[in-house]
């Protein structure tokens, strides 16, 4: 079809794929992955087999493959499929388990389709990252939550509570990210930085601080990202002055914290100089 969009991005961070399927209607016969495949449906309805399972599919539904799970599917409302997916290898996935569990085991999914999941947001935000080959601390955070909350509610693994941090380690973080704002920071910085692994590192830091470390650099840019617009620098310069990897980032971020555009907010006290 002349309207069909096919693409595939290998994201070199974290060491996945990202498929996206938009205006198809192809019928996939029976076949299977060497790979765990998590996805959902945009739009259009399908009617799919999994392990010998029927099921309707709809937009917003999550779909949930294990390797070697024989799947087929086809489109029933004469209309055309909207999809997204990651492909994540079995030494991936074996890779960030032992992050989130503290065990190097492959987790075994056991519902191919969760109804209506509300997981599907943030798998949409992780595969539009990807899509749009951002930078890996926000995607890296995303793609770990993401596992974690599919190994605990849907696997035959176990996440054992951790035991209450020291401070100690979460004031280094903080110091580390006040002091490098500039810079690009990955979560593997602040995971040597402090001997935990990622995933602890990401739990203990949210559960102490109440926001993840990449919400923290994001606000900690924002903050100084104002002091630069109230003394009249242009957003643009206050983009790498700030680390933000573009003047859209810095536009959206702040947005999203202010209320404002950086402009809009310049202007306030550059109207407040003319006043006075």
């Amino acid at each position: 079809m002349l309207n069909e969009i096919r693409t595939v991005h290998l994201d070199s961070d974290l060491d996945i794929e990202a498929y996206r399927f938009k205006g198809i209607m192809q019928k996939f016969p029976a076949h299977f992955h060497e790979y765990y495949v998590i996805g959902f449906i945009e739009a259009g309805q399908r009617y799919l087999v999994c392990k010998g399972e029927e099921y309707i599919i709809n937009p917003g539904d999550l779909l949930l493959f294990n390797p070697l799970d024989t799947h087929s599917c086809e489109q029933i409302d004469g209309k055309t499929l909207d999809y997204r997916c990651i492909n994540v290898k079995p030494e991936v996935m074996k890779k960030a388990v032992l992050e989130v569990t503290g065990h190097e085991n492959l987790p075994y999914f056991k519902q191919s389709v969760l109804y209506h999941s509300e997981v599907v947001s943030n798998l949409k935000e992780l595969h539009i990252k990807i899509s749009n080959k951002e930078s890996g601390f926000k995607k890296e955070e995303l793609f770990l939550y993401l596992l974690e909350e599919l190994i605990q509610t849907q696997s035959d693994l176990t996440i054992l509570p951790t035991a209450s941090e020291p401070s100690y380690e979460i004031n280094t973080v903080c110091n580390y990210l006040e002091e490098n704002y500039t810079k690009t920071i990955t979560l593997n910085d602040l995971s040597d930085l402090t001997g935990w692994s990622k995933y602890h590192l990401l739990r203990t830091f949210t559960r102490k601080m109440g926001i993840s470390p990449n919400s923290y650099l994001e606000t900690i840019r924002v903050n100084q990202a104002k002091k630069l617009l109230e003394q009249g620098i242009k957003p643009i310069e206050v983009t790498f002055l700030t680390g933000f990897s573009d003047q859209s980032h810095l536009t959206k971020f702040f947005k999203r914290q202010v209320g404002l555009t950086p402009k809009q907010y310049m202007r306030i006290f550059e109207s407040e100089e003319q006043d006075g």
